[in-house]
């Protein structure tokens, strides 16, 4: 009886294991698309909460934006959400690639804010030698009148 009643149990675990958590929707987005999503919904947040009247002052509502830019509804996301997070480990494949794509994205990012800090801090040298070449110029140039007039002087002294 003991070794029967093991067996069931065994058997309607490994026959649950079977079924999918969440059946597949009818209009499912794409796996690559879906992550095309994670990413403009990823960037979108960092917007909002790094300048959180940039999004409002421009009249962009983040998940609007998303639904008419990839041409889907709310509930085709959230029931394609639903079923890519019901395999956790195909959601971890998807979140890892978007993680691969945010940190190329932010060393590009990184790259071009370096380049212009450097050509910034270039422009800055550049000024600030031009302001101490004019400053230069000036003080040889009241020099040079002052020896004009202190030659003019001895002239009209000799005469």
């Amino acid at each position: 009886m003991k070794k029967l009643v093991f067996f069931l149990v065994l058997l309607v675990i490994f026959s649950s294991c079977n079924k999918d958590l969440v059946e597949k929707p009818g209009n499912l987005i794409e796996k690559g698309v879906m992550i095309d999503i994670m990413y403009d919904m990823a960037l979108l947040d960092a917007l909002k909460y790094q300048d959180p009247n940039s999004l409002y002052n421009n009249g962009v509502n983040p998940k609007t934006y998303i639904y008419k830019k990839y041409k889907i509804d709310s509930l085709q996301f959230v029931k394609s959400n639903a079923y890519y997070a019901a395999d956790y480990r195909e959601y971890k494949t998807m979140y890892d690639a978007l993680a691969v794509r945010l940190k190329k994205e932010k060393a590009s990012v990184d790259l071009v804010i370096k380049k212009e800090q450097k050509k910034a801090t270039a422009l800055k040298k550049a000024k600030a030698k031009k302001r101490q070449d004019s400053i230069t110029k000036a003080k040889k140039e009241k020099e040079l009148k002052l020896k004009k007039e202190k030659d003019s002087i001895l002239k009209a002294k000799k005469k």
